[in-house]
């Protein structure tokens, strides 16, 4: 028998001076050998000894959807297309239920995370495990409510837990923050010596993924779907239809070929292989991931699970012993995925699990005394933000995927097999599964194996880390960088990384902070980066608070709204939509008539079916005539450009691409994103300075707001648009890739005697909320309909022209609104980032979904929806009415509520 403090002081002392403090520790005479024992703590799994017998049920010739992989998310999956009514379908297993990674899964479920749509996402999972199930079946799932402990050593981590409670109040979920006292009250055998505080969720607790899986089995057999065991998939069949397209047609087995027009790919860490048969891009790498289950603890019984974010370790209650585990700095890459792996486990690699057995023992001293009784440590598949990989993949139409789960696909299991569920019968899910959707990485990066492996490496070794509001990645950087790359790097730009591409976030005082190559934290003998003022300066954003660079983003907010700034937005999306049908597409994808006279420029949104928005963006109608790109595309009807937000450009581009597939219309759309730039010059004298750049008369009359030319700037061709992003007079200057560096300077030159400066995106957040500007996916999603976003104006309802989502938008507005966005300021100075909870009259009703500091306003200022408690329309006399308060950890500040934006409402400054 192996016991877990004498494991740690070996392993102590071979790693540090034996002067250090875990080194002294006064030794015992009891073994050191560590246990071989392998075994799951579960008294159930689904292993069957004996070998295959071929598959457990006739294969049938049909089906409407095949679900491929019988772990946590097949089943949830399969349950809930037959709950929606989906019955003719079948889920392949090649081995058992739960075989590859969920029959070994630690099952935690913990409510509370630092995302609204991952808090309804374990809402519903726990509604099925808990109560749904066993209501349908009359089995127990093995669910059990124990609670759980999140630990805080320190002040920021007691934070960020203070704002996952705020959220929660909205969502009715009871969480209490404890003093170290009261913990010890809860949980006597816990050091609090070391604490800061504690935040308690007495509704938490584990699932048992035998009983869970087998259940939902059981409950989707009864609704008439098929669940096969014993059943490889060896290949998907795809056809290329009229228009060109590639489609799902079947699925091969040795036991005979199901036709379906839909594969759902729920294979787990062979999903990439499974991928590679229908020619999709399956972007996860395979880990080893472990834990210990210790021997009988005596007291132990009925206590919550814990988790120490900042040990990086997790104690989870099983029966009478725990399971311990976490997530390492070094995890152990498993290259070599092998078809045999269905019940089996790796042996562990102790010299990697032992740094967490030392944040154990200290937070549970009677662990020192305590034998290890097995090792688990299996296979698990993690991506490149440590976040899933869902939805139809954009290569073959009818491919979905449901995997990538980073070791949470028990407790997303249920949120997200009903939302997959939705996708596959409705065409999108229901939720916003945007950060979740494959489409949110750029196809250049999805078949990147050194994108992959370190962008999946960081996510892993900083799962625990404290989420903060501004981070960025060190893994996997200068993927995609524009032509002014390395002028701004010289001018001390400190870049964000958004869709692989740098782009710029703040200008640094003190010289360039150039990011470099990924040193993995100097695991697997990768040397560290010193003096690396990069990673320093992301350190510093490392608060809750304002940070130390404020008044940097101050003095690029202010310098734009009283002179004149320069934004680098290259890494927009730039694409053309152009050939027969351009026009009848354009009417149909934009909710705004696009259709005015060339030279006119649209801000519009695209929905889907149910109205909400997939996009909002802009739109030039061109004039027809000879192609000369990047500018002017070859055309044989009319022609739009679109201007896409870089970061969901993957996104917007198949949306499009859907649709038109969908609708049968005769178009080409092209992706030149990489072949221009982009600057956009705002503020009051950025006329000034561009009259003297470009050879073009910019007053109101010759160059009116929302309309566009292409003209000579320092006598390089560039399409000039009189739009803005922050609220200001200004313009954007597209530019071919080869003239962007001479037209830039030009820039710079003719605005030095007016002050010009360069600018970032974090000017760009602050001054878009204060003027009250939409940014999808925070201020917009798929599940907001442009009337709840204050958006009605770019729908061209009192048109005839028919446009997807036309329908629901009539409903809702003959309806009336049950929810709208609402800005809100308060007068304290106290930063905000998003997820406060807002309370009317002393009653939650929604919460911010985004909130930054207004420097011109010189207030924090916050937009988020809000529902009537009672279910009625949110009127403006409901607002009107309302005393309004917002919750930032815990404390209440009174806000006001706004019907328009407190800067500028009636458009003055953009009009000029």
């Amino acid at each position: 028998m192996a016991f877990l403090g004498r494991a740690a002081r070996r392993l102590a002392a071979a790693v540090r001076p034996p002067s250090s403090a875990s080194a002294r520790i006064v030794a015992r005479s009891y073994s050191s050998e560590h246990t071989k024992e392998k075994n799951v703590p579960y008294e159930k799994t689904l292993k069957q000894d004996g070998g295959s017998s071929g598959p457990t049920k006739p294969l049938p010739r049909a089906a409407d959807v095949v679900v491929i992989g019988g772990g946590s998310l097949g089943c949830q999956t399969v349950y809930h297309l037959a709950k929606m009514g989906l019955t003719n379908v079948v889920l392949l297993e090649r081995d058992r239920l739960t075989a590859g990674t969920t029959w070994h899964t630690a099952g935690l479920l913990w409510q509370l995370r630092p995302s609204d749509v991952e808090v309804e996402l374990l809402a519903h999972t726990r509604n099925v495990v808990s109560k749904d199930l066993e209501e349908e079946t009359g089995l127990h799932t093995g669910w059990i409510q124990n609670g759980g402990l999140f630990i805080a050593s320190n002040k920021q981590r007691l934070d960020e837990y203070k704002r996952l409670m705020s959220l929660g109040k909205v969502y009715g979920i009871e969480s209490h923050v404890l003093s170290p006292a009261e913990t010890k009250d809860l949980y006597p055998l816990m050091n609090v010596d070391d604490l800061y505080g504690t935040l308690y969720v007495p509704k938490d607790g584990t699932m048992d993924p035998a009983g869970t899986c087998t259940t939902l089995s059981r409950a989707a057999s009864a609704r008439g779907a098929k669940v096969i065991e014993n059943c490889p998939v060896t290949g998907v069949q795809v056809r290329t239809d009229d228009l060109g397209v590639k489609r799902v047609k079947a699925v091969e087995t040795p036991h005979g070929t199901i036709e379906t027009p839909c594969v759902v790919n729920c294979a787990g860490v062979w999903a990439p292989k499974l991928g590679q048969m229908a020619g999709v891009r399956v972007p996860l790498v395979a880990m080893h991931h472990a834990y210990v289950v210790t021997e009988r603890i005596e007291g132990i019984q009925n206590m919550p699970n814990v988790r120490d974010h900042d040990a990086s370790v997790y104690l989870r209650l099983q029966g009478d012993a725990l399971s311990v585990g976490g997530y390492e700095q070094n995890p152990i890459f498993w290259d070599e995925v092998s078809d045999k792996f269905a019940f089996s486990l790796f042996d562990l690699d102790w010299d990697v699990f032992m740094q967490h057995i030392e944040g154990a023992v200290n937070r549970v001293p009677v662990l020192e005394q305590t034998g290890i009784k097995s090792t688990v440590c299996g296979p698990e598949s993690f991506t490149a933000d440590h976040k899933p990989l869902m939805g139809e993949a954009p290569e073959v139409r009818g491919f979905f995927l449901g995997c990538g789960f980073n070791s949470a696909g028990m407790m997303l299991g249920g949120g997200c097999g009903r939302e997959l569920a939705h996708w596959i019968i409705h065409g999108r899910p229901e939720k916003d599964m945007y950060g979740y959707d494959i489409r949110r990485f750029h196809n250049s990066l999805t078949d990147n194996q050194r994108w992959i492996r370190e962008r999946s490496h960081e996510s892993y070794a900083k799962n625990y880390s404290v989420v903060f509001p501004f981070d960025e990645p060190l893994a996997s950087r200068n993927m995609r960088r524009d032509p002014f790359h390395q002028v701004l790097t010289d001018q001390g730009c400190v870049f964000q990384e958004r869709h692989g591409w740098e782009r710029p976030g703040w200008f640094h005082k003190d010289g360039a902070a150039p990011v470099k190559d990924y040193d993995y934290y100097g695991a697997y003998e990768t040397k560290k980066h010193v003096n690396y003022k990069y990673n320093e300066l992301l350190g510093r954003e490392y608060t809750f608070d304002f940070p130390p660079h404020h008044d940097v983003i101050k003095s690029e907010c202010l310098s734009c709204r009283h002179g004149v700034a320069v934004f680098d937005m290259s890494y927009f999306g730039k694409f053309y939509l152009t050939g027969p049908d351009a026009r009848k597409a354009a009417d149909w994808l934009f909710t705004a008539d696009v259709n005015k006279k060339p030279g006119s420029t649209v801000y519009t949104c695209m929905l889907n079916k149910s109205g909400g928005a997939e996009a909002d963006l802009t739109v030039s109608r061109l004039e027809p005539g000879a192609a000369d790109l990047p500018l002017a595309p070859p055309s044989d009807g009319d022609a739009y450009y679109l201007a896409i937000g870089g970061g969901v450009a993957e996104h917007n581009w198949n949306h499009i691409r859907t649709v038109l597939q969908d609708q049968g219309f005769r178009c080409r759309l092209a992706d030149h994103s990489e072949d221009m730039g982009m600057i956009s010059i705002q503020g009051p004298k950025s006329r000034e300075v561009l009259q003297e750049v470009l050879d073009t008369d910019l007053s109101n009359e010759a160059f009116p707001f929302s309309t566009h030319k292409v003209v000579q700037a320092a006598g390089h061709q560039v399409r000039a648009m009189r739009l803005s992003f922050v609220g200001e007079l200004g313009w954007e200057l597209h530019i071919p890739k080869n003239s962007c560096l001479p037209v830039y300077r030009a820039v710079m030159a003719a605005g030095a005697k007016h002050g010009i400066i360069d600018s970032g995106y974090r000017a760009i957040d602050s001054l878009s909320i204060e003027k009250g500007y939409r940014h999808w996916h925070a201020d917009l999603r798929p599940d907001d309909t442009p009337l709840e976003a204050g958006l009605g104006f770019t729908c061209k309802l009192k048109s005839s022209i028919p446009f997807q989502g036309r329908d629901r938008l009539e409903k809702q507005k003959q309806d009336g609104l049950k929810r709208r966005i609402v800005c809100f300021t308060i007068d304290e100075k106290v930063p905000m980032f998003g997820l406060e909870a807002i309370f009317r009259n002393g009653v939650p009703v929604g919460h911010l979904r985004r909130a930054d500091y207004g420097f011109f306003i010189d207030k924090t200022i916050g937009y988020g929806y809000i529902r009537n408690p009672e279910g009625g329309v949110v009127s403006a006399e409901f607002i009107k009415s309302g005393e309004f308060s917002l919750e930032r950890m815990g404390v209440t500040y009174k806000a006001k509520a706004h019907l328009k934006t407190p800067f500028d409402p009636e458009n003055k400054r953009v009009k000029g």
